[in-house]
């Protein structure tokens, strides 16, 4: 609604009391029965058109051909109103109105115009140019017709200052809602994305684990019970765990190895994995006290353990794993050194597993680094803020 249509009901209740203030002076004054008559229902019928059609057009929602009909009754019927009784002229304060708030400014000028003129036209057609009110209404109409344009043209800006404010304020609620739907979808986005990382950084790793180990205690059962044993019992706490990790996934609470324990411990459970499932010779050092770090921060050191060990478990070859906790120059890094294959860095991977790492990391302003050649092993290095 635009802010001039909530003060409307003032508008209708002014033309009510100007209309009942009109007819009561017509009614009053001299004159013939006839010509008052005349005059009343000229300005009932001016009553009807502005219920019928007029307040339908100032509000917006008439015919665009419909305001000259109506403009056309309007005048037709003031005119005689005016000229079967000068005292229906007060009606004025309802038409200029009127016209200004259906037509153009122009046009309705020239008509407000034309209609305060119509008082000094009825004065000296029933009373020649000798009638003595000549001299008091023709000054008086030179005033009206200033002031009524002047008022014309300000209720004029008005409304086209309501109307463009409210055209801006449905863009902006556009625009808001365009916002909101962006948001949403960008959240979706980021959830995806998230539940993406944490199924690579979790489950398929565990699942590729379980597939390792099954693979092994299929080549064992017959020659090496004892190992197939020990392989059976790993995938099942693989299994479990991955588990656990599945419902912390969808309750989005942290990590089931941080849950059960510190970042050090969690850390050095996956390292321990390592060298059981893969048999690689794996080592962990945590140098000096790590200061406590926001949960985030530790999902990210976390599964950056887990993925550069699975990276290695993959394809590295590797015979000597070293995993390291430090802080240094206010940052905690991990570091984590295989003496395997290695690669050119320079060429694409294909894998998800270094982009997601470094999707972490920039959650939480961290880095990561990466040194590796081929033949001569890999080193990552994860450094988050302290």
């Amino acid at each position: 609604m635009n802010a001039w249509e909530r003060f409307y009901w003032l508008w209708e209740v002014l033309f009510g009391i100007a209309y009942l203030a009109t007819t009561a002076l017509v009614v009053l004054e001299d004159g013939a029965t006839a010509n008052k008559t005349v005059a009343v229902v000229c300005l009932t019928g001016i009553v009807v058109a502005y219920l019928v059609r007029g307040r339908r057009l100032i509000k917006g929602r008439g015919d665009y051909e419909t305001p000259w009909l109506f403009i056309g009754t309007l005048m037709i019927l003031l005119a005689g109103a005016i000229f079967a009784a000068g005292t229906s002229s007060f009606i004025l304060f309802l038409v200029c109105p009127v016209l200004y708030m259906t037509m153009s400014t122009k046009a309705a000028s020239i008509l407000t115009t034309a209609a305060v003129l119509m008082g000094p036209a009825s004065a000296i057609i029933q009373g020649g140019l000798e009638d003595p009110i000549l001299r008091v209404l023709l000054p008086m109409t030179a005033i009206l017709v200033i002031f009524s344009l002047l008022a014309g043209r300000f209720t004029s800006q008005i409304i086209e200052e309501s109307k463009a404010r409210a055209e801006l304020i449905d863009q902006l609620e556009a625009s808001q809602a365009e916002v909101s739907r962006l948001s949403r979808e960008a959240g979706t986005a980021a959830e995806r994305e998230r539940m993406a990382r944490e199924i690579h950084d979790t489950l398929a790793q565990g699942f590729t684990s379980i597939v390792t180990l099954t693979q092994a205690i299929e080549s064992e059962w017959d020659t090496d019970p004892k190992a197939a044993r020990r392989h059976l019992d790993l995938a099942a706490r693989t299994a479990r765990e991955n588990l656990a990790e599945a419902r912390a996934i969808v309750a989005a609470e942290k990590p089931s190895a941080l849950a059960s324990g510190s970042l050090e411990d969690a850390v050095r459970r996956q390292a321990e994995r390592l060298r059981e499932e893969a048999g690689i010779a794996t080592t962990f050092e945590v140098a000096g006290p790590l200061p406590a770090l926001p949960m985030a921060t530790e999902v990210v050191l976390l599964r950056g353990a887990q993925e550069a060990m699975s990276n290695i478990r993959k394809h590295s070859r590797a015979t000597k794993v070293s995993l390291r906790l430090s802080v240094v120059d206010g940052r905690v890094r991990l570091s984590v050194i295989d003496d395997g294959a290695g690669f050119d860095p320079a060429e694409p991977t294909g894998g998800f597993g270094l982009t997601g790492m470094r999707a972490r990391a920039d959650q939480v302003g961290g880095i990561v680094t990466l040194e590796s050649r081929p033949g001569a092993g890999t080193t990552v290095k994860l450094e988050v803020p302290a």
